[in-house]
């Protein structure tokens, strides 16, 4: 008989906080996205610079890279936005009848925020010895706060959507429930490229550029779970 009695009174107090534990509040669960395109502000560019021969003179690359650091300096751009990205040296086979000499390259990273300043700075670098530029990635700078808001935008109109539709049967919504952020404010820019062969180059100034940015395009979801209460 004890035994029975503690067995009732188990029951009797599991069956109590199970009851406690239910949630009987009625809720409405709805989604709001924010969306939003920027143009980015920060273009990292690569230029490579190659050795060559002139007749029997070989312009070298410390006097390209000569050419390029005075560029960016007069260009007014920092000294951190400047980089070596890499150093390499090879055998030129279309040279190779004329002098077995190896020819350096150097391949360069600059982080511009004018784009505009590209223009100016490769017009100042010998042609021959630019082998190659290219757009390695974008950016933006408010990228952070950026986030923020659309984050806050998107639950705002999570909210606002469980108005309308609660409105819609005399009810309102009341404290949010629970708040869930969708991982999906991952963004991807297009990757335009530029590319300056040596060939083309030969006999002739850098090409103004006229290179379309498309935008950087976020997009945030937030899912919500909000309190129905009556009006």
């Amino acid at each position: 008989m004890k035994k029975l009695f503690i067995l009732i009174a188990l029951v009797a107090i599991t069956g109590s906080t199970f009851a406690q534990a239910v949630d009987l509040r009625r809720k409405i669960e709805v989604s709001g996205i924010a969306e939003k395109e920027v143009t980015p502000d920060i273009i990292n560019v690569s230029i490579s610079l190659q050795e060559y021969l002139d007749g029997k003179k070989k312009i070298t690359i410390d006097q390209l890279e000569s050419q390029l650091e005075s560029a960016v300096k007069e260009a007014g751009m920092p000294k951190e936005d400047f980089t070596i990205n890499s150093v390499s040296a090879w055998n030129n086979t279309w040279n190779k009848k004329k002098t077995p000499d190896f020819l350096a390259s150097k391949q360069y990273l600059i982080k511009f925020h004018d784009l505009n300043k590209y223009n100016q700075i490769l017009n100042k670098v010998d042609p021959k010895g630019i082998q190659s530029t290219n757009i390695e990635s974008f950016d933006y700078s408010k990228m952070t706060d950026l986030k923020k808001e659309l984050k806050i935008q998107a639950l705002l109109a999570a909210k606002e959507k469980a108005g309308y539709l609660l409105a819609s049967i005399n009810d309102k919504v009341g404290d949010a429930i629970s708040i869930t952020e969708v991982d999906n404010g991952n963004y991807q820019a297009p990757r335009p490229m530029m590319y300056a062969n040596k060939a083309l180059m030969a006999n002739a100034a850098p090409a103004e550029s006229d290179i379309d940015f498309k935008t950087i395009k976020l997009s945030f979801q937030i899912n919500a779970v909000f309190e129905i209460v009556n009006k």
